[in-house]
């Protein structure tokens, strides 16, 4: 019993250790939320045992949490590097499977298409608008025109800080194309990781609602920045120094029991 006992704890240590090796590996990766091991105790009894004389027989990992507090705010001064300064993610949409995902790494970049587009060529999802009017019923991933209806050509780009994105054109006129979409779930930590900081929505976190910068619970919205990971490395290497203790005492155990077997195999001989 002690052998299988400890071992489930040297397990749970090395997934504890796994998941802080995870979280180091990426305390420089923007928009990465950090992760941390819960435990819970596994006791064996039945109808019959008396409560008094209940012997846990080890432990497991009970869930694996992902932490989704503001990492700091970096200023870049580019005009499509976004951060949300409160709750929310960014959506994107990937253009080769068609699956939505979310983010809150904010850094977009212009396509050969006009599309904005992130790192690994997901586009920004916004709300339209017409006539002035917020269609906050639908998404569409924004597209700058190589031209207006001028024929002006394209100059730049920028993000107000409520979201609304604006092209100019070489002549000083400017075109809306949209209302960035911020996303929000009832419980965030249960989106699935699908890795470079983005999220998809499972039946654990919800599906999405949807909203402006700003409104509501949802962050504000900070142009020429980046939301750094938030990770912290001083307590991450506190925990590791914890989990190898932990993983060490284990071991220890086992070790000890060992020895106390082959004492009694002895005295049997």
């Amino acid at each position: 019993m002690s052998y299988y006992t400890s071992l489930t704890g040297l397990k749970n240590a090395q997934t504890e250790l796994n998941v802080i090796a995870h979280n180091i590996a990426n305390a420089e990766t923007t928009g990465f939320k950090k992760s941390d091991t819960a435990f819970a105790d596994i006791v064996s009894s039945s109808v019959i045992t008396d409560p008094a004389l209940t012997v846990g027989i080890g432990s497991r990992v009970s869930k694996i949490n992902q932490e989704f507090s503001l990492g700091p705010i970096e200023q870049t001064g580019s005009a499509l590097d976004l951060a949300l300064d409160g709750e929310g993610f960014f959506t994107v949409r990937n253009p080769q499977s068609g699956q939505t995902e979310y983010t809150r790494a904010g850094g977009f970049t212009v396509d050969g298409q006009g599309f904005l587009k992130n790192a690994q060529n997901a586009r920004l999802q916004v709300f339209p608008v017409n006539n002035g009017v917020v269609d906050t019923a639908s998404l569409q991933s924004v597209q700058i025109p190589a031209t207006n209806a001028a024929g002006s050509a394209y100059a730049s780009v920028v993000v107000n800080s409520d979201g609304h994105v604006v092209a100019t054109y070489d002549d000083g006129s400017n075109a809306e194309l949209g209302v960035v979409a911020v996303a929000n779930f009832i419980a965030p930590d249960g989106l699935k990781q699908m890795g470079s900081a983005t999220w998809q929505s499972t039946g654990k976190s919800g599906m999405a609602t949807y909203g402006q910068p700003g409104t509501g619970v949802l962050g504000g919205l900070m142009s020429g920045s980046l939301e750094r990971s938030n990770v912290d490395i001083a307590e991450e290497l506190v925990e590791l120094i914890s989990a190898q203790r932990y993983f060490q005492a284990n071991a220890k155990a086992i070790d000890t029991a060992t020895q106390i077997s082959q004492t009694v195999i002895n005295l049997r001989n």
